[in-house]
């Protein structure tokens, strides 16, 4: 029997058709069309395995799949997921751990240099036909090159940032709930710091930590208020890690250096939000796991995972997350 599979977030025909030359035999895929509620209540209805990267999927939408049974993550954060109205209805969900850890690393590298440098700045004012060289930047400009960075999240991403910061000659703090055993390749070069450490010393500050209760808003405006004044924050995590109105007003009264944003409390990021108004920050669209390096490997894995429930094998134990 012909299984389906449906892919919740609008996509390219371009993005689908590569989706589909990689589709095991078995199975048929389609593609939502819309953000609502109700689009992805019609697309989900008889779906028998469901994809989600961005989109979110509330328990309303998973309570109008009739054949539902897993619901995966394209990609690794799953706050956008009703995890408990899934295990509810005896959906199973997973990810692909690991899959996007040197996508979003580099990316991270990239952002920070941007930021320290005003390279988006330059950029998008040239794009204009406005000249804007170093008399004109609306901040100084810094090297990475021996200054310390703040890893809040030692997770695979966190550590792929460590290893390339080595490049660099940079002094790594990082906080994660247990400390890496003495023998840890990052032993003679990363130092385990609390949050409140790293605010107050790093002079960037990299988000890679999940949204939970205990992460929302952990960068507000008391946090803010400590950070050094020539200091930058990276937010490569989820959007509500941060809270965006303190950072709108440190930026706007430049307490803070810089910041670059991926990710937003509202994506896509609303077209009047205060952000765009700012010099001093550089946004993009949530692009910090997309590379065409991983898309293959990572498409696999899942449609690997989807084969696994369609034969009643299990899912490996990394990338299960409600079973």
């Amino acid at each position: 029997m012909i299984e389906k599979i449906v892919v919740l977030d609008p996509i390219s025909r371009e993005r689908a058709d590569e989706l589909r030359e990689l589709l095991p035999e078995g199975f048929v895929l389609e593609c939502g069309q819309g953000f609502s509620d109700d689009d992805l209540k019609a697309i989900i209805a008889d779906a028998d395995y469901a994809i989600s990267g961005q989109i979110g999927v509330s328990g309303n939408v998973l309570r109008s799949a009739t054949r539902l049974k897993l619901l995966h993550k394209w990609g690794v954060g799953v706050d956008n997921l009703d995890l408990a109205t899934a295990q509810e209805l005896g959906i199973k969900v997973a990810r692909t751990t690991g899959s996007n850890a040197l996508s979003v690393a580099e990316y991270t590298i990239g952002l920070i240099i941007t930021v320290l440098r005003g390279i988006g700045y330059g950029h998008h004012h040239l794009k204009d036909g406005d000249w804007r060289g170093i008399t004109k930047l609306p901040t100084s400009t810094y090297l990475l090159n021996g200054k310390t960075v703040g890893i809040i999240g030692f997770g695979a991403i966190g550590q792929n940032v460590a290893r390339l910061l080595r490049s660099f000659n940079a002094k790594v703090l990082y906080a994660k709930r247990s400390a890496l055993p003495s023998q840890s390749e990052f032993h003679d070069f990363a130092k385990r710091a609390s949050i409140g450490e790293i605010i107050e010393s790093a002079d960037i500050i990299c988000l890679h930590c999940p949204l939970t209760e205990q992460t929302k808003n952990l960068i507000g405006r008391k946090e803010l208020e400590t950070m050094k004044p020539t200091a930058s924050l990276i937010n490569v995590a989820r959007g509500g890690v941060v809270d965006e109105g303190a950072l709108f007003d440190a930026l706007q009264s430049k307490q803070i250096h810089g910041a670059a944003m991926d990710v937003f409390m509202a994506e896509p990021l609303p077209s009047d939000s205060p952000l765009l108004t700012l010099d001093n920050i550089v946004v993009t669209p949530h692009l910090g796991a997309v590379t065409k390096d991983t898309f293959g490997p990572t498409v696999s894995r899942m449609f690997n995972n989807i084969a696994m429930v369609s034969r009643g094998l299990p899912i490996p134990d990394t990338d299960l997350v409600v079973s």
